[in-house]
């Protein structure tokens, strides 16, 4: 139970912190992705050692693809997962004084690629820094991981809004950030990426069961 709640609380201060700093007033504009890579690098180092310190569901389904969580771990990290980032949404509508968000138009094919690139290389890093036998008891997997999320956000973003995370797509969309019929572009994309990156990783480390 303790590691569902660990996902749970850890969904709710990135979601949390998304909400915050990309909605006007007081968000932070183009630094946004700052601020999100680096809650996300703290969270991991957080929650890493009892959860995993996944915070996304596609990370969920990397992750036991590569085989180090086990099949029943999957529906409750996902349901934890989607509860924290549904509850921090209502708690920064409510702190931000439930402003007017207009989402922006998405060009499907472009987002769909980006969500799929981006969600691919934070999966990949997360396989290779934080599950791999080569990188057993590094002290640097946090800062790597939250630095691949800030990279791709600057990168990718402005293509597909730059979710690569299920989760923190299904608090944009309650958020306003995205458009509800974009959210599939998301589950998709992410997926996909995510199902890629646990078999390269496989491919790559062959003897790293």
């Amino acid at each position: 139970m303790k590691k569902y709640l660990v996902e749970l609380i850890g969904m709710f201060l990135f979601v949390l912190t998304v909400g915050m700093v990309a909605i006007d007033p007081g968000g932070a504009g183009n630094l946004a992705p700052l601020a999100i890579g680096s809650v996300l690098m703290i969270l991991v180092y957080a929650g890493g050692h009892v959860s995993g310190g996944h915070y996304n569901p596609a990370v969920t389904l990397g992750v036991w693809l590569r085989g180090r969580l086990p099949a029943a771990d999957v529906l409750p990290y996902w349901m934890a997962q989607i509860i924290g980032a549904a509850v921090a949404t209502q708690v920064v509508l409510y702190l931000k004084g439930n402003p007017a968000v207009t989402p922006p138009d998405l060009k499907t094919v472009p987002a769909l690629v980006a969500e799929f690139i981006g969600t691919f290389a934070l999966v990949y890093v997360v396989l290779n820094v934080a599950t791999a036998r080569g990188t057993t008891g590094n002290s640097y997997y946090g800062l790597a991981i939250g630095f691949t999320v800030l990279v791709m956000a600057f990168a990718l973003g402005p293509v597909s809004g730059g979710a690569f995370n299920p989760a923190i797509a299904t608090g944009i969309t309650l958020l306003h950030l995205e458009k509800a019929g974009n959210f599939w572009i998301y589950l998709a994309g992410d997926f996909a990426g995510a199902a890629l990156a646990a078999l390269t990783f496989k491919i790559t480390n062959p003897g790293d069961k």
